[in-house]
């Protein structure tokens, strides 16, 4: 993405000019964990990179350090899984916003691709916003594309979104389509047994409910649903940023 800034690739002074005229950074979240057969060890954080490239290009936000690990404990039977324990997610978490809070940043928006990331995020940022007074927002990618693709995925709730799943393989179909394993796309049905009681909260293994790291049907993906996933959910990104005052 051509108009996009990463703070990576800045020098200082160049940073401390930028902040004065913007004030958001972008903070990129992933995970390196299984991701079914048929698709990278990296996918949540291959994703997140994307996103926050489109998003940062269109409403001018710096792009601020990229977590590319997350607390993937649940599979860390699965080969490859690293598994960040959540209170040195937490101090991470922490570190990053004091650092930045002190360089001038007022707005903090996380674009998260790992559910096991979300509590810790937010719990810092409350803590944070009562501290210095910043703003903080999160998105909860897996989460915040149900609502946004219900009229583009063929399966419906779980199937259509569960792990390595129809609307997941179509992102990355669409957004990096050379890393999709084309021929080990699989289907695979959650046992009904384990939310026998679903008022009730327990903790399976993740392998108690899969054996290859799929939930649901990823047979079902293509790049035309991923195009269609990532541009509407960009879109809502975009306007809440720019309705909320996390523009520049």
């Amino acid at each position: 993405m051509t108009n996009t800034k990463w703070m990576k690739e800045m020098t200082s002074a160049e940073l401390a000019e930028a902040v004065k005229t913007c004030d958001t950074v972008i903070i990129p979240g992933g995970a390196i964990e299984v991701y079914g057969p048929h698709l990278p060890l990296g996918s949540d954080s291959i994703v997140s990179k994307a996103i926050c490239e489109r998003v940062a290009a269109r409403t001018n936000a710096i792009i601020g350090p990229f977590i590319e690990v997350g607390e993937s404990a649940s599979l860390y039977e699965f080969p490859g899984t690293i598994k960040i324990m959540p209170q040195t997610y937490a101090m991470m978490i922490t570190d990053i916003i004091d650092s930045l809070a002190h360089w001038g940043f007022k707005k903090f928006m996380f674009i998260n691709m790992h559910a096991g990331n979300v509590p810790i995020i937010t719990q810092i940022c409350k803590e944070k916003i009562r501290e210095y007074g910043i703003r903080c927002a999160q998105i909860d990618w897996w989460r915040f594309i149900q609502p946004n693709s219900v009229d583009i995925c063929e399966c419906k709730g779980w199937m259509a979104h569960g792990h390595a799943s129809e609307s997941g393989t179509s992102v990355m179909l669409y957004l990096h389509p050379e890393y999709v394993e084309m021929d080990k796309l699989t289907k695979v049905e959650q046992d009904p047994s384990l939310y026998k009681y679903p008022d009730i909260v327990t903790y399976p293994e993740f392998s108690e409910r899969t054996k290859n790291g799929t939930l649901g049907d990823a047979t079902l993906a293509s790049r035309e649903k991923g195009e269609k996933i990532v541009t509407k959910c960009v879109d809502r990104i975009v306007q809440y940023m720019v309705e909320n005052g996390f523009g520049c």
